[in-house]
């Protein structure tokens, strides 16, 4: 195995289980200490992981959110996985919210050949993947977040209630069971907590990397979530947490 494939495998074994103490990474991987040692080394000076007493753990972002592009490409099967999975609780003739963010502009991927589909949305990425579609498109308006591709409104520009969502697929950097879903952007969370509250049915969709985080702006308690749309890495202590609240947890089957 090249050492590109070995260190992308580290990081894909810290995304689920968050920390690893060394012996049980050398396990894992089935390479010697004095290999495993050189690939941590390499991705600690990448700024990709963090060295802790005994094993290693995921590096978060050293100034909040990272950027949209790396966010377009990471964790891009398991944002797929959720996508499709979305998909399919999407129906012809539904009036439907796509949020900005990278796993919604997969879900727009998919629903193209949806018929009399209406999608509003304030994510560039996604009107320009529907641009030449026969969906429906409806655009929210406001100041554009050039960094993030995204609109953001307020209710002096437009009038979120004379919208009719049936499902609003939200996307959320955070998510934890005593605080709920969470973002970095106060103008990004305000217009997320407008859609939630004038939606029929909230999905947030959210690799699995996002449990445990809770980042700098509430946007709502679970309890305010009928769905949360995951993929298969999410860890078992997640999954049993989701009993207790009557939000469902819908993971993805790929």
């Amino acid at each position: 195995m090249l050492p590109v494939e070995r260190q992308k495998k580290i990081i894909d074994l810290l995304t689920v289980k968050k920390v690893l103490k060394m012996p049980e990474l050398r396990e894992e991987m089935g390479i010697s200490i004095d290999t495993l040692r050189r690939d941590i080394s390499a991705l600690a000076e990448q700024g990709k992981i963090k060295k802790i007493y005994g094993g290693v753990k995921l590096a978060e972002p050293k100034f909040g959110e990272v950027s949209m592009e790396e966010r377009m490409i990471s964790h891009l099967e398991e944002k797929t996985a959720i996508a499709k999975t979305c998909d399919e609780h999407i129906e012809d003739g539904d009036c439907i919210y796509l949020d900005s963010g990278s796993t919604t502009y997969q879900i727009a991927r998919y629903i193209k050949e949806k018929r009399n589909l209406t999608v509003i949305t304030n994510s560039v990425p996604v009107i320009l993947e529907l641009m030449n579609s026969n969906v429906e498109l409806i655009v929210i308006g406001g100041k554009v977040r050039k960094n993030e591709r995204s609109v953001v409104t307020y209710d002096y520009l437009f009038n979120f209630h004379q919208l009719n969502i049936q499902k609003a697929f939200i996307c959320a950097s955070g998510i934890t069971m005593e605080k709920g879903i969470s973002d970095y952007n106060v103008e990004e969370a305000l217009a997320r907590k407008k859609i939630i509250d004038i939606s029929h049915e909230v999905y947030v969709a959210s690799d699995s990397s996002k449990f445990g985080r809770n980042v700098t702006v509430n946007i709502a308690g679970l309890d305010e979530v009928d769905y949360v749309v995951t993929d298969q890495k999410v860890r078992e202590e997640v999954i049993r947490g989701f009993d207790e609240v009557k939000t469902e947890l819908i993971i993805s089957k790929e």
